[in-house]
């Protein structure tokens, strides 16, 4: 009788577990200068290929990123390892706008959808929390090493907040 309680607690956990979509959420690497649409750094370069390695196994079934090139190229790494086109969500309606298109195009997909956002410090948290993680917290300008993973179950919300890559020179 307990292995067949196990068996079924199992195999609801698991069926929970497949129709949740997954989101994963990160600012912009490193950027080589203060211009208005610049490169990624060294350091920058290095952050993107940290981030296809911490996410080798999340098989992102869509990449969503900014139309500024920080993005696309922090997004790039990940792209190639998994075979999927980034995907430019525009600033027609300025911040906020982008924000909620962003949302908008996360919360149309399947359940079981798997998504890597690339955004700036000032979207990254309104993301999130547009997302359901009130929690998310605001970003400074020197902080490049936060993997949000957001676990979406239909009105439920799991977050977890992890690093990646090499640290951040931040305060702490």
């Amino acid at each position: 009788m307990k292995r067949l309680l196990l068996a079924a607690a199992l195999m609801a956990l698991s069926a929970t577990s497949v129709t949740a979509q997954t989101v994963y959420i990160v600012r912009h690497a490193e950027k080589a200068d203060g211009g208005s649409d610049p490169v990624l750094s060294a350091a920058g370069l290095e952050r993107a290929d940290a981030l296809a390695a911490a996410l080798t196994d999340a098989h992102p079934d869509l990449i969503l990123v900014s139309p500024m090139q920080r993005t696309a190229l922090t997004a790039a790494p990940t792209a190639a390892h998994h075979g999927v086109t980034p995907v430019a969500v525009p600033f027609d309606e300025g911040v906020q706008g982008q924000v909620d298109a962003t949302v908008a195009r996360v919360r149309a997909l399947p359940p079981e959808t798997v998504v890597l956002i690339v955004g700036h410090s000032n979207t990254v948290p309104l993301i999130a929390r547009g997302l359901g993680y009130a929690e998310a917290a605001d970003m400074p300008d020197c902080e490049f090493s936060r993997l949000t993973r957001l676990t979406l179950n239909g009105g439920s919300v799991m977050a977890t907040v992890m690093p990646y890559g090499r640290r951040d020179d931040c305060p702490a």
